[in-house]
């Protein structure tokens, strides 16, 4: 699964989830294009990664803001020339009760995880179209197809992802762009650190397996969606999360 001199932008990319694909896809001979709102963190990352040997530069924005995401994208063609993949990974919470939630809550969260990939694939897919050739990567979550209490404004953005990644893949299909949905379990994450252990032990036991997931679980399969061998793969929703949802 080389990607070699293939350009690669991977939103939240200063932590967890992204900064695993950030390293697996540079592994693979991707030129990496990392983003996020922690500019120090991403350079931290970028440090990492040219160590490596690998091609890499930091772009940080918020992908909520229009400009933000084009600026993302413009950057990775000024310093690349091109970009062969768009991970759409930027994802916030800001949990509560659906009858306690406050309006700010969920904009900023349908901001974030939903209008934010929107964004970067909107401005994305002009030049891929161009290319006639992209590999696009949302992000979504096991929550987004299953629901969970307190998280009504996060599973309703994770869900709209979904919709979103079925809508493109039968627009873009005939420019040779596809473009696929990832749904992650329960990962071992900064998010799911700050639980406690009673909390961890409920999640595990909810989980056939047996266990939570790792980023590189995730980071495997985005190799594959992003790779030549998946060229004939196109709308599709790979859940990754332990027999935890079917």
């Amino acid at each position: 699964m080389q990607l070699t001199d293939k350009v690669a932008i991977i939103t939240g990319a200063s932590r967890g989830i992204g900064r695993a694909v950030a390293l697996a896809l540079a592994a693979q001979g991707a030129k990496i294009v990392a983003s996020a709102r922690n500019l120090e963190a991403l350079n931290a990352l970028v440090a990492e990664l040219k160590e490596q040997g690998a091609q890499a530069i930091a772009v940080a924005g918020d992908v909520a803001i229009t400009a933000d995401a084009d600026k993302l994208v413009a950057e990775a063609v000024a310093a690349f020339g091109r970009v062969d993949i768009l991970i759409n990974n930027a994802g916030i919470t800001r949990d509560g009760l659906l009858m306690r939630m406050k309006d700010e809550d969920w904009d900023a969260v349908l901001d974030t995880n939903l209008k934010g990939a929107f964004h970067c694939l909107r401005a994305v897919s002009k030049v891929m179209s161009k290319q006639r050739y992209g590999r696009v990567i949302n992000i979504s979550s096991v929550v987004g197809e299953m629901g969970n209490p307190g998280q009504v404004n996060y599973c309703a953005s994770k869900a709209g992802l979904l919709g979103l990644t079925k809508s493109a893949a039968l627009e873009l299909a005939r420019r040779n762009i596809t473009v696929n949905a990832i749904t992650p379990g329960f990962i071992v994450t900064d998010m799911t650190e700050d639980l406690n252990d009673k909390a961890k032990a409920a999640l595990t036991e909810r989980i056939p397996l047996g266990r939570l997931g790792e980023s590189e679980d995730i980071s495997h399969a985005v190799q594959y969606l992003a790779s030549d061998q998946a060229s004939y793969v196109t709308g599709q929703i790979l859940r990754i999360n332990g027999g935890m949802y079917m």
